[in-house]
C-alpha cells in the first residue's frame, strides 16, 4: 500500500483542523466559518508546518461549490421573496450597485483593470446567508418583518451573484478575444464577432438551451427518478441519487453549455426544491454538503497570506470599510427612503456588515478566469474573516445606537423593538407542552386539539410556524433547548411536557431544563436507539417511546398475538 497519500492527507488534517477551529470560535459565540478560515490559514503555504495539497483542495472547494449552490437553489423561496418583493428587489439592487462602485474605486486606487474592479466590488457588495441566519436566529428577529426584508434582500443578492457567474466567463472571453494571444474560442463567437455583444450573445443562447432544457426536462425527469428511487425503500439509493443529480447537473452544464458548474448545481437544486421529497433531498445531501462546505472554506483560508494585512494594511483598512460601514450606510439609508422604520434598517445594516460564502466563489471564479490578481482575492478573504469576526459585535451595537437615531430621526419608539425581539409569553397554565410539530408532533397536536387540551407548541422551523399560526395554535418561535424558551411557554406552571423533536441530546437537555424548574411535570420523549432510551430516561423523563419498538408492536397486534409492553403508552386524552 503506497505511503504518499496527499488526498488523504488534506481531507483528515483539513477536517480535524476545521472541527477544532471552530469548536473554539464557537465556544466564543464566533460563527464556526471564522474557524474554519483560520484552519485553512493554518494548513495554508504561507504558515510553517504542515502545507496541504495546492493541486488538490481547489478540486475539492469545488465539490463544496457545487454542493453549497444546490442547497441554495433547494431552499431558494420565490415566496418568501414575493412578500418583501417592494423594499428587498430595488433596495438590494441599489445597495448591490453602490457597494460595487466603492469597490471598484479601490480597485481603481490600486491600479487594477476595470474587470478586476468590477469583480472585486461584487464581491464586497454581497453577504453570506449563512452568517446571517445565524444572527437572525439567535436574535429571534427570523419571523419578524425584519428578517423577512433581511432573508429577502439576500435572495435578491444571491440571484445577482447567480447572474454574474454567468457572465464572468463571457466576459473573459470578450476580454481574451480582444488581446494579442487569443487561445482557442467557440467558433461560433468567431462568427459572431469578437464585440462584446457577440460574446454575450453566444452566453445568452447557451444558458437558454440550458435553462429551458432544465425547466422542460429537469422538472419532470429529476423529480420522477428521485420518486422511482424512493419507492426502491433504499435510503443509501437515495442518497447517491441525490448526490449524483447535483453533480452530474453541475458538470453536464458545465461541459455542454458552458455554463459555471455553481449556476447548474443551483439550477438542479430549484428544480428539485418544486418535489415533494425536496425536504427529504435536503436532509439526505446536507452531512456531505456540510463536509464538502468545510472543505471549501479550509481551501479558500489556505489561499490567504496573512503577511499581506502587515504589508499594505492600508488596502485591508479601505476594503473593510466598503463592508462594515460603505454597503451597511447604503442600505440604512434605502430603507428609511422607503420609509420602514429605524430598527428595520439598523437590522439590515447590521446584517449586510460582512462578506461570505459568494464573495469566495466570485473571487476563485474571477481568478481562475485571469479577471482579478492575487492581491484582490486575499483581501476579499481578508474582508471575510474580518467582517465575519466582527459581525457580532455591529448587532450588538444596534442597541447601543437604537435610541440615539431614533431621537434624531423620530417616528418610532425605542420599546417596541424591545417588545418585537422578546419572545411571547404564554398565560396558560396546567397546560401541555409540545417540543417539534413536525409528522410525530403534529400527530400528537391533533389529538390534544380533538381532547380539548389546552397546550402550546415550541417550534424554530419558519414554515411550521405560520403553519401553527394559521391554525390558531399557540406557538413559541424559538429553539426547545433554551431556559427562555421554557420559561416564555412556561413550563413551571405545565402539567406535562411531550418531546416530539427527534434529535435525543436536544431532547436530553430540554428534559434537563424542565426538571430543574418543574420537579412534578411529567415528560413524554421519543427515541431512535436504545442508548437514547437510557440517556433520557436517566435525565428524568416519565416514558421514552422508541419508534421501532411501538412499530413491532403494532405489527404483533396486527397477528392477534399479545405484545409484551416496553413502556406504558401516553395515552393523551387520559394521561395527559
Amino acid at each position: 500500500m503506497p505511503h504518499e497519500t496527499p488526498l488523504i492527507a488534506t481531507i483528515v488534517i483539513g477536517l480535524g483542523l476545521a472541527f477544532v477551529l471552530g469548536a473554539i470560535a464557537n465556544r466564543f459565540k464566533v460563527p464556526p466559518l471564522v474557524g474554519y478560515l483560520l484552519a485553512g490559514v493554518v494548513v495554508g503555504p504561507f504558515t510553517p508546518g504542515f502545507v496541504a495539497d495546492q493541486s488538490l483542495a481547489p478540486q475539492l472547494a469545488e465539490i463544496g461549490v457545487i454542493l453549497l449552490m444546490f442547497g441554495v437553489g433547494l431552499h431558494f423561496s420565490l415566496k418568501d421573496l414575493l412578500s418583501v418583493r417592494a423594499i428587498a428587489v430595488p433596495g438590494a439592487v441599489v445597495q448591490i450597485a453602490i457597494a460595487t462602485l466603492m469597490g471598484y474605486g479601490i480597485a481603481w486606487y490600486l491600479g487594477w483593470t476595470p474587470a478586476a474592479g468590477l469583480v472585486f466590488g461584487l464581491a464586497l457588495s454581497v453577504a453570506s446567508t449563512v452568517v446571517l441566519l445565524k444572527a437572525l436566529q439567535e436574535r429571534r428577529i427570523l419571523e419578524t418583518e425584519r428578517g423577512r426584508i433581511a432573508v429577502g434582500w439576500l435572495i435578491v443578492e444571491d440571484l445577482a451573484m447567480v447572474l454574474a457567474l454567468v457572465l464572468l466567463p463571457a466576459l473573459a472571453q470578450f476580454l481574451q478575444l480582444k488581446g494579442d494571444d487569443t487561445p482557442h474560442v467557440d467558433p461560433l463567437a468567431v462568427y459572431v464577432g469578437p464585440g462584446l455583444t457577440g460574446v454575450l450573445v453566444i452566453t445568452f443562447i447557451k444558458v437558454t438551451l440550458f435553462v429551458a432544457l432544465m425547466l422542460i426536462v429537469g422538472r419532470k425527469v429529476i423529480p420522477w427518478l428521485l420518486h422511482y428511487v424512493a419507492h426502491t425503500g433504499s435510503r443509501e439509493l437515495f442518497r447517491l441519487a441525490v448526490l449524483a443529480i447535483a453533480l452530474g447537473v453541475a458538470f453536464g452544464a458545465a461541459k455542454l453549455f458552458g455554463v459555471s458548474l455553481a449556476l447548474g448545481a443551483f439550477f438542479a437544486g430549484m428544480v428539485l426544491s418544486e418535489s415533494q421529497l425536496s425536504h427529504r433531498a435536503a436532509e439526505e445531501s446536507l452531512p456531505l454538503r456540510d463536509a464538502f462546505a468545510v472543505l471549501f472554506f479550509v481551501s479558500a483560508g489556505m489561499l490567504f497570506d496573512p503577511m499581506s494585512l502587515v504589508r499594505d494594511p492600508l488596502p485591508v483598512i479601505a476594503t473593510l470599510f466598503v463592508i462594515l460601514i460603505g454597503k451597511s450606510l447604503a442600505a440604512f439609508l434605502i430603507v428609511r427612503a422607503f420609509r420602514h422604520p429605524t430598527s428595520t434598517a439598523l437590522t439590515i445594516s447590521a446584517s449586510l456588515a460582512q462578506i461570505g460564502e459568494f464573495s469566495f466563489i466570485l473571487a476563485d471564479v474571477g481568478l481562475g478566469l485571469g479577471l482579478i490578481p492575487k492581491e484582490a482575492r486575499d483581501l476579499i478573504l481578508a474582508g471575510a474573516i474580518l467582517s465575519i469576526l466582527l459581525n457580532p459585535l455591529a448587532f450588538a451595537a444596534i442597541d447601543l445606537v437604537k435610541a440615539k437615531v431614533e431621537r434624531k430621526i423620530g417616528g418610532e419608539v425605542a420599546a417596541s423593538v424591545e417588545v418585537e425581539d422578546a419572545l411571547p409569553t404564554t398565560t396558560l397554565s396546567d397546560h401541555v407542552v409540545l417540543a417539534g410539530y413536525g409528522r410525530v408532533g403534529g400527530l400528537v397536536a391533533q389529538a390534544l386539539s380533538e381532547a380539548g387540551r389546552p397546550f402550546l407548541v415550541i417550534e424554530d422551523a419558519s414554515a411550521r410556524v405560520q403553519a401553527l399560526r394559521d391554525k390558531n395554535i399557540e406557538v413559541i418561535p424559538a429553539h426547545a433547548a433554551k431556559a427562555e424558551t421554557l420559561a416564555a411557554a412556561n413550563i413551571a406552571g405545565a402539567r406535562l411536557a411531550i418531546l416530539a423533536i427527534p434529535n435525543g441530546f436536544e431532547a436530553g437537555r430540554v428534559v434537563e431544563l424542565a426538571r430543574a424548574v418543574n420537579p412534578g411535570i411529567r415528560i413524554i420523549a421519543r427515541a431512535h436507539s436504545d442508548e437514547e432510551v437510557d440517556y433520557l430516561s436517566k435525565l428524568g423523563a416519565d416514558t421514552v417511546i422508541m419508534g421501532e419498538r411501538e412499530i413491532a408492536r403494532g405489527m404483533i397486534a396486527a397477528l392477534g398475538e399479545p405484545a409484551k409492553p416496553e413502556a406504558p403508552s401516553p395515552g393523551l386524552p387520559d394521561a395527559a
